[in-house]
């Protein structure tokens, strides 16, 4: 066996490792998540850590529910909304989805121009944010997704270190699990606010139109007859990833709960402020490792981002889709892409701060899922598209419970 032969195998084995369900587990706490869990622990402490406890069986199940649709169907959620519901249910979630997640992009190239600017003053952020988006535009365009993926995935492994601080500070471990597992509620603006910031960016609506469409293109690539087999290993793949994701996410709120709530920093306004609750871990470097773990998954969640907005349009238009395929084979697909993240990047000039924009699109997300969860259950429980493959009991409690919570916390946000 030569060297060429061992090396391709080896990453074979890496991508079933690295499937869909974790790149979705990843592009969840990208810099719009960090950013919204940053300022719950800086502005409540521990008492918002019970949110990601809570979330995760609501988010693994919905997210579970998308990739069989799009396993069972071998369509992108759209595409099988499209032929079995009228067209304008598609138009009103194209409409409501569209105005978030090029927000969502710009939020996040902004983010990631401010830590770099956090790291070389002398640059503007703004011209780091345009770096960034032309350089994605253009690898998004020339490279497979799926080889650019497997590299950034490896640049949030930085995000690890959230789980490190908290041990290395004085806990009292008994109010931690306290906080994780009793649910505690203040009945104040901008704890309900940061709560439903919270919901939004870890039920993210672009995660759904990107897991089912990824799921059909794994089918497609490897060839794969669904079964029950494959099933099972997806919802293990799902859980896999969202574990990573809410993991931490709970790390996040506790380090910045403890370093920064602790030493009264009761809000973050710049991502310096973010930065300081790597301190007791990096000290000095902590800029540095911070700006790895935002730039990291903002690399890995702009692409997922436009991806899910051009599946949306694509299928809408009947066009040609999918990141497997080359920019001649999908040119509209393409066009879509570069186009949101060119958007993306005029609004970086508008001047609303880069933390502000993050926490925003969270909110704009927790009005829009509950449109989304709700189409969801309506075509994963419907016999003539799933067949044998509709939701257990347990997927429709969870289904339910979130649909039912978002719809709550979006009348909430209406009212305040």
């Amino acid at each position: 066996m030569n060297a060429a032969t061992i090396q391709q195998r080896i990453l074979k084995k890496i991508k079933r490792v690295f499937g869909p369900g974790l790149v979705t587990g990843a592009s969840d706490d990208d810099p719009s998540g960090i950013a919204t869990y940053s300022q719950a622990g800086a502005m409540f402490g521990l008492d918002t850590l019970w949110t990601a406890v809570f979330t995760f069986p609501l988010m693994a199940a919905l997210q579970e529910m998308c990739a069989r649709i799009g396993l069972v169907t071998n369509k992108g959620l759209i595409g099988a909304i499209r032929i079995y519901y009228p067209k304008w249910i598609v138009r009103l979630i194209v409409v409501v989805s569209f105005t978030a997640i090029v927000l969502n992009i710009s939020a996040d190239l902004a983010g990631m121009g401010a830590v770099c600017n956090m790291l070389i003053p002398s640059v503007p952020a703004p011209f780091f944010s345009i770096g960034f988006g032309v350089v994605l535009s253009y690898f998004i365009v020339v490279l497979p997704y799926a080889k650019i993926s497997m590299y950034l995935k490896w640049f949030c492994l930085s995000l690890l270190c959230y789980i490190i601080v908290p041990f290395l500070l004085q806990q009292d471990w008994k109010a931690v699990l306290h906080a994780a597992f009793v649910p505690k509620l203040i009945w104040s603006r901008e704890y309900l606010l940061i709560v439903i910031g919270i919901l939004g960016t870890t039920i993210s609506p672009y995660l759904f139109f990107w897991q089912t469409s990824m799921e059909v293109e794994e089918v497609e690539d490897r060839k794969l007859v669904v079964d029950k087999r494959i099933i099972q290993g997806m919802q293990k793949d799902i859980r896999s990833g969202i574990f990573f994701s809410n993991l931490v996410f709970f790390f996040i709120i506790l380090s910045t709960g403890t370093v920064l709530h602790r030493s009264n920093v009761n809000g973050i306004e710049t991502v310096d402020q973010a930065a300081m609750a790597l301190k007791p871990l990096a000290g000095d470097l902590s800029y540095l490792l911070f700006a790895i773990g935002v730039i990291g998954t903002g690399l890995l969640a702009v692409p997922v981002l436009a991806g899910s907005l051009s599946y949306m349009v694509s299928e809408t238009m009947s066009w040609q889709e999918g990141l497997n395929k080359k920019f001649h084979e999908a040119k509209g697909f393409y066009f879509v892409m570069v186009v949101s993240i060119l958007t993306a990047l005029c609004i970086n000039f508008t001047g609303i701060s880069p933390v502000r924009a993050l926490v925003l699109t969270a909110i704009m997300y927790g009005l829009t899922a509950p449109l989304l969860i709700f189409v969801i259950l309506l075509v994963s429980n419907n016999k003539k598209i799933m067949g044998d493959y509709t939701n257990s009991t347990w997927s429709n409690i969870m289904g339910i419970t979130a649909f039912l919570l978002m719809v709550a916390a979006g009348i909430m946000l209406v009212f305040m």
